[in-house]
């Protein structure tokens, strides 16, 4: 569907669609240069399909692109590879089912990953304990046996306090930081600044809760500690990320059953966007300018090495920036919604404005940001399409087409073949004709990485080699045979870095960016609303969404908070941000919020129209969570 200059929509071939996407980035390219050019992409692509799109957009044009995975993930990558050496998640999924002691940080997995939550109903250790660190009683904080209210963000402060407890007690594992670790000297002494006698005048936690979980730390013989985005999405994430692994790490609760620091994805492939899209590192992982993984992957695909990328992607942030300010003319928007889903969301509304040619590329034609686009991609549902899945815990899974396509339709690898022929990609793309072509090739650039999977075959995820095939954790090289279908990364004790090591990261607490004050008294915390929501709803729209929850914006409100404010339950409120933007929402009486906090669904846009421009300095991941807020009746 192409917009004209007078803005009318028109239908047009997918021939003419094609040509119309090359000939505009094209002209772009040549008169402003090759970075003039990005796409953003999505945690829910087919791994293959997101390869494919980084080969056409950071291959062949030499463009930049992100993929929203950049919003929930990025800090979680960086902490791993910066600890251990490699962006390696070290659990399974049966780990909730044997550990004897389950911390969740910033995790509401009964409403984020209700799958999830049943491995943690199917653990019977007797006197086992369910902790929820959560400035909200969420609904996990409502079902564990004990709930830490912590101030927001201050849960780097309380980390480091339990540290101190656990070291001072000498209730570490010694032996395993001896023989398993490195720098653990300067992480002792550099936590010792933050001293248990403070910890409440910053975290609101009591030293005696702090001597409480960290006797409970030390008592657990399978602590296993899990994280997801009210840790990564914050000014200090990544330092906080790894503070949690550390805890894991100075315990010896690592490589065991049970065990683990364990960072939870919130989307279907946001596994294969970390390590195979092209983006922030090469096919398989490694750096653009390691001459080694250069060569590997060169050699993997096929081509010359000077035609792969020279250095990672700007970040999704500069990308819009770019767009902005008008170094960036065209963009390629591909199954995301950065209108509604990008933080402080009017932002994107600017950079599409500004844009000569932005295509959107997706399964709805009514999505907040494809109402932007001059030119939009119809794509078909996963329920017509295949390739490879990799979850949460590095698990392989093949998606495969139920019904066929009806004539006219495209899959998005389809589309994306077709935009690189008509761009005149040539013999580039000889090899990557079909998404079961792209495995292989990205089979070969894994060799000898730790994310291996040159033994996986397509026959093997669809269980014609493997009766009951649950799919297959990575690394599974060739020549392996799969004994267990649940396995774990590090029992070894080998770990990815130089040193074979796991590195303690830390640094200096940050001065919290996010502050309240006499114009702006309360904070607005968002988050998932209801398991039948997902992400922007243009797909949970679909069900019968009204018995689930609102078609309009709501905030949680503590009932004491809205009683001083004159505020009626369901009465509609403006609550202004101190980026400077307004939204309304409908007031929902909840106890489950602090009479200082709210809580809005990250599902609507006017939630995400108040979060700031503010990022973690390593993972360059929004810090979506907290925003100081008012409430005009």
């Amino acid at each position: 569907i192409l917009k004209d200059k007078k803005g009318d929509l028109k239908q047009i071939s997918w021939k003419e669609a094609f040509n119309i996407f090359a000939d505009r980035v094209k002209k772009i390219q040549k008169e402003n240069g090759k970075e003039s050019f990005a796409f953003l992409s999505t945690g829910q692509l087919c791994t293959e399909e997101m390869a494919l799109i980084g080969h056409i957009g950071r291959t062949f044009l030499g463009g930049n692109g992100d993929g929203n995975t950049r919003l929930c993930m990025a800090t979680s990558v960086v902490a791993y590879k910066q600890s251990f050496g490699f962006d390696a998640p070290p659990y399974t999924l049966k780990d909730l089912e044997l550990s004897d002691v389950i911390i969740f940080f910033g995790s509401n997995p009964v409403v984020s990953h209700p799958i999830l939550w049943g491995r943690v109903l199917k653990n019977k250790i007797k006197d086992k304990k369910i902790i929820v660190i959560d400035p909200r009683r969420s609904e996990t904080a409502c079902n564990s046996d004990i709930w830490i209210d912590l101030k927001p963000k201050s849960d780097l402060y309380l980390i480091y306090a339990i540290a101190n407890v656990l070291i001072e007690n000498n209730w570490i594992d010694e032996n395993f930081i001896k023989n398993y670790t490195e720098d653990f000297e300067g992480f002792k002494e550099h936590i010792k600044k933050y001293d248990i006698n403070d910890v409440e005048g910053y975290t609101g936690i009591s030293k005696g809760r702090v001597k409480e979980l960290a006797e409970i730390i030390h008592n657990g013989k399978k602590v296993s500690f899990w994280w997801t985005m009210g840790v990564n999405q914050g000014y200090q994430a990544v330092r906080t990320a790894q503070a949690i692994i550390n805890l894991a790490v100075m315990t010896g609760n690592i490589g065991r059953p049970g065990t683990g620091a364990n960072s939870l994805t919130g989307q279907s492939n946001a596994m294969g966007s970390r390590v195979f899209s092209n983006t922030a590192g090469l096919y398989g992982g490694g750096d653009f300018d390691n001459p080694v993984r250069r060569k590997a992957v060169a050699e993997a695909l096929g081509v010359d090495e000077s035609v792969l990328a020279t250095k990672p992607t700007i970040p999704y942030n500069q990308i819009i920036e770019r767009a902005i300010s008008g170094e960036i003319k065209g963009l390629w928007v591909v199954c995301t919604n950065p209108r509604h889903s990008w933080a402080n969301n009017e932002e994107f509304r600017k950079a599409a404005e500004n844009l000569d040619f932005l295509v959107v590329q997706d399964i709805y034609e009514d999505t907040h940001t494809a109402e932007l686009a001059d030119l939009f991609l119809p794509s078909v549902p996963g329920i017509k399409k295949e390739g490879v899945f990799i979850n949460t815990e590095r698990r392989l899974s093949k998606m495969n087409p139920i019904i066929p396509k009806e004539e006219g339709e495209k899959s998005d690898f389809e589309i994306l073949y077709g935009i690189g022929q008509a761009l005149g990609m040539g013999s580039l793309l000889d090899n990557w004709k079909t998404p079961r072509d792209v495995f292989e090739l990205l089979k070969k650039c894994s060799k000898g990485m730790p994310c291996d999977i040159t033994g996986v075959t397509y026959e093997m995820l669809e269980g014609a080699e493997m009766s009951g095939s649950r799919g297959v954790q990575w690394p599974f090289r060739e020549g392996d045979v799969l004994v267990e279908d649940q396995r774990r990364l590090y029992e070894d004790g080998n770990y990815y870095t130089p040193s074979k090591k796991v590195k303690f990261m830390f640094e200096d607490i940050a001065e919290n960016p996010i502050v309240t004050s006499e114009k702006f008294p309360y904070i607005l915390n968002s988050g998932r609303g209801t398991v039948g929501q997902w992400h922007t709803q243009v797909r949970s729209r679909e069900i019968e969404a009204n018995k689930i929850y609102s078609k309009e914006s709501y905030v949680l409100m503590n009932p004491q908070l809205a009683k001083e404010l004159n505020i009626s339950e369901h009465e509609r409120v403006k609550i202004v941000s101190q980026n400077g933007v307004t939204s309304e929402f409908n007031v929902v009486y909840s106890d489950t919020v602090k009479k200082e906090h709210l809580y809005a669904p990250m599902h609507y846009i006017e939630t995400n129209s108040l979060t700031p421009s503010l990022y973690d300095p390593y993972s360059k991941e929004p810090s979506y969570k907290t925003v100081a807020v008012n409430i005009i009746k």
